[in-house]
């Protein structure tokens, strides 16, 4: 028996031929995550195919199981070619994004310092004679071990140096998985209560060891049913010998149970009242009539296409979500629902837990490995109908999906933006089709293209037009909260050098005075944009990324760098001019806090940005405190764009509306109008009605008008007028090459080189739709230490040019969300 297996390293395209030993003959299928030999080392795989013969003469044998039960489902096999094909990414690499953290290692070399090594190195370097030390003070290390010590800094070369020189030995080895089954000891009586309390008068040699047991034992006679043994522990005072040796006596049982590491226990054990379906508005039935049509078609054997539902903020896509999946359920499949950001998953998680008790499970990445694996093997073995989380969500293993939602279906979270490049909406529709599952796409503002492919017939388009009215308000269009601009020249034309327009400081006076909630929205972290020398202008830079350190005044005046998280204290003198007028310029979501409190001393206000919402379960406790009316004003930044539904919130204050305006990318307009819009509707959503004061230095950008009349179709015609006069998407398709070196010359030189060589196969092919743009350097253009060049190819299929030739040392992306 053969086997075709996807090895799991990132840079491996291709699956590979191995033969199975007979003892392994029956218990390998495809799916199943096995270890093989790969070159000198020993790796992890997938297996994608069983043959019954190879396509090489020689093959190698599969070496051990890993898991017992698959870790991909045939559908999933399916799913990742089909992404590999479709973004040209490694199909070792988005094996990665099947596999649990903890489950899935990669093969790693090991470090060990030898006897010519520990009498150091005369002459050494920096770099090695660090090296040195940390494997005589931590001994052996793997490869990424190592990494965490040396971070940013290229160790591998000097590791080989000493290699050669006699002072390392270095060893090819695959990491055993980090996270395994949690099991939890008990106890329980064996013996009638009258035989134990028998025996306790003999069950040691000394006094203390006999009270001790006769503790356990009484402990265990108040309980009918076992007891997890740190209770017994707790309560007696004895230890585990004690209770082993009270087992040896056959007075109790001692054995481990299997126990789910599960993030919603809390949630669930508290309690959740299920709540019953609500009543549909005309809009929704006409909306869900066609979603049921769907998962009808699909069960008589016929394709559905996948659906956009646009639907204005607070118009009820969440009760059709959750029909969805009470109908997914009742055909005896399961549900992905995807959100874009971990700070909406405790709201959506209540929500679908009110209408599935028992039935949700949760998925992303500030769970433990524990959590994330136990929720990961739930799913698998069938004991969840509904898995909700981010972009990672999608890759839970449920053994038959009947239905896909991707809420917020525009947002950019959705995009992963380091290698493997993908987008989530891509691979839930390709998923949804190999699964013959529903697919349903929500937004209030969905993305140009997204737009577009539903107006072409490739998707089904479905349309909430209106809110549903809260206690029969209607404060605006369709039930939207109406949008005020301030220009912010005449404010400061006028002598107001705050932060706040006088419009904003009433209107947040009121909401204050009637006991409601704000919410003051900008598009910045930290307290200042940048700093600068007043005296020569000097501003002061990352290092390593050559952008501005935005400034945080909560941890002793801090700067740091948001791209790479490189931190230093604010000077006191400039570095250029020695100069000692450093100042900080710009706003930030800090600085807006402590307006706040300086302008509402009694008004209470929580931020909620990066900085915040860093620690596990933060955004559960900033949301839930806000919810419940703990706090009356809420500053943040982006993560107040993404679907929250706060009744009390009546104020929605956009502090500063231009940022990101003017960025050199296609893109650019789109993001800022899907933000604004996002954020103005959270405001008005229930009868007390609300309003949105948009503060902007450009008060007549086409994108704000748009914003103030709530006007998606009127911007959608627009850029699609302009897209298509550019022929950017949807009128072309782009692939991104994007080449990284610490030395500009040397990624410079790179992208001329590749660039010749596509303009001469472009010629050659004759492509004469398809336009090379580029070299040039990216808008960013050293992050992390490292220059950036790209190249943008643009066309009816770029992507095809590249079909098994991709240039080595290039980060590739196809169809990439923005060009910077």
């Amino acid at each position: 028996m053969y086997t075709r297996i996807a090895i799991h390293l990132p840079s491996i395209s291709e699956a590979f031929d191995y033969h199975l030993p007979s003892e392994l003959a029956g218990e390998v299928g495809v799916g199943h995550l096995v270890s093989v030999p790969f070159g000198t080392r020993e790796v992890q795989g997938v297996v994608f195919q069983l043959l019954d013969q190879p396509a090489v003469a020689r093959t190698k044998p599969v070496l051990q199981v890993l898991d017992p039960e698959p870790v991909l489902t045939a559908t999933q096999v399916a799913l990742a070619e089909a992404m590999a094909a479709e973004t040209l990414a490694p199909l070792g690499a988005i094996i990665g994004l099947f596999l649990p953290p903890g489950l899935g290692q990669l093969a790693d070399t090991r470090y060990t310092l030898l006897p010519a090594g520990k009498a150091g190195l005369e002459g050494a370097g920096r770099t090695q004679t660090r090296l040195l030390a940390l494997l005589e003070s931590r001994g052996p290390l793997r490869g990424r071990q190592i990494d965490r010590h040396f971070r940013q800094v290229d160790w591998r070369k000097s590791a080989e140096w000493l290699v050669k020189g006699g002072m390392l030995e270095k060893r090819a080895v695959l990491p055993e998985p980090r996270v395994r089954p949690k099991f939890l000891r008990v106890a329980q009586l064996a013996v009638p209560p009258e035989v134990a309390r028998a025996a306790m008068p003999d069950l040691g040699r000394t006094r203390a060891t006999r009270e001790r047991r006769a503790a356990a034992l009484a402990c265990l006679l108040r309980e009918l049913d076992e007891v997890n043994v740190a209770w017994v522990y707790a309560e007696s005072g004895c230890n585990l010998s004690d209770l082993q040796e009270l087992a040896g006596h056959g007075l109790i049982t001692l054995r481990e149970n299997q126990v789910w590491r599960d993030p919603l226990e809390g949630l669930q054990r508290a309690g959740v009242t299920p709540l019953p379906p609500f009543d549909l508005t005309p809009d929704q039935e006409r909306a869900w009539g066609a979603i049921r049509a769907g998962f009808r078609a699909l069960a008589a054997g016929r394709s559905s296409s996948p659906m956009l539902l646009h639907g204005v903020t607070g118009s009820g896509k969440t009760e059709l979500y959750l029909r969805a999946t009470a109908e997914a359920i009742q055909r005896g499949k399961g549900a992905i629902v995807l959100v874009p950001e971990i700070a909406l998953t405790p709201q959506t998680v209540r929500r679908f837990l009110e209408r599935f008790p028992g039935q949700v499970g949760l998925i992303h990445s500030r769970l433990s490995e524990g959590e994330r694996y136990d929720t990961w093997r739930r799913a698998r073995a069938g004991l969840m109908k509904v898995v909700i989380g981010p972009r990672s969500a999608l890759f839970a293993p449920l053994p038959e999906v009947g239905l896909i939602v991707l809420d917020e279906c525009h947002d950019s979270s959705y995009y992963q933006s380091e290698p493997p490049f993908y987008h989530t909406g891509v691979a839930a529709k390709a998923y949804a089709r190999l699964a013959g599952a529903v697919c349903l796409l929500g937004s209030a503002t969905p993305s140009v293209v997204q737009r577009w492919e539903a107006q072409a017939g490739r998707s089904r388009y479905l349309e909430l037009p209106r809110r549903i009215p809260q206690g029969g308000s209607q404060t605006g269009s369709a039930g939207l909260p109406p949008v005020s601009v301030v220009d912010m020249r005449v404010e400061l034309k006028e002598g107001n050098r705050s932060i706040f327009s006088r419009a904003l400081s009433r209107a947040l006076e009121d909401a204050l005075a009637r006991d409601e909630q704000a919410i003051l929205f900008l598009n910045r972290r930290g307290t200042a944009s940048y700093v600068f020398c007043r005296d020569c202008g000097y501003a002061l830079k990352c290092p390593r990324c050559d952008t501005p350190l935005t400034y945080h005044v909560e941890v002793k005046e801090r700067l740091t760098c948001h791209h790479c998280g490189y931190v230093r204290r604010k000077p006191a003198r400039c570095p250029a001019c020695e100069g000692d007028h450093i100042r900080e310029y710009g706003l930030g979501s800090e600085r807006v806090e402590k307006e706040v409190e300086a302008l509402f001393p009694h008004a209470r206000v929580l931020r909620w940005d990066w900085e915040t919402t860093r620690q596990k379960d933060a955004h559960e406790i900033i949301l839930s405190h806000f919810a419940s009316h703990r706090a009356d004003v809420l500053v943040g930044t982006q993560m107040l764009a993404k679907g929250l539904d706060l009744p009390l919130v009546t104020l929605v204050g956009m502090v500063l509306a231009d940022v990101g305006l003017n960025l050199p990318d296609p893109f650019a307009e789109e993001r800022v109008f899907q933000v604004l819009t996002q954020v103005a509707g959270r405001a008005g959503r229930s009868a007390r009605g609300g309003q949105v004061i948009l503060q902007t230095f450009t008060p007549d950008h086409p994108v704000v008008n748009a914003v103030a009349g709530h006007d998606y179709n009127g911007f959608y015609q627009r850029v699609l007028a302009g897209r298509r006069a550019l022929a950017y998407p949807p009128f072309s398709r782009l692939v991104r090459l994007e080449f990284r070196h610490r030395e500009n010359t040397v990624a410079q030189d790179q992208a001329i080189k590749i660039a010749e060589g596509l303009k001469s196969r472009i010629e050659a092919e004759e492509r004469r739709q398809t336009e090379l743009i580029g070299p040039v350097p990216c808008f960013y253009a050293r992050l992390r230490g490292e220059y950036r060049w790209q190249i943008v190819l643009r066309g009816p299929a770029p992507r095809d040019l590249l079909q098994g030739r991709i240039p080595d040392g290039c980060r590739l992306e196809v169809d990439p969300i923005n060009l910077l």
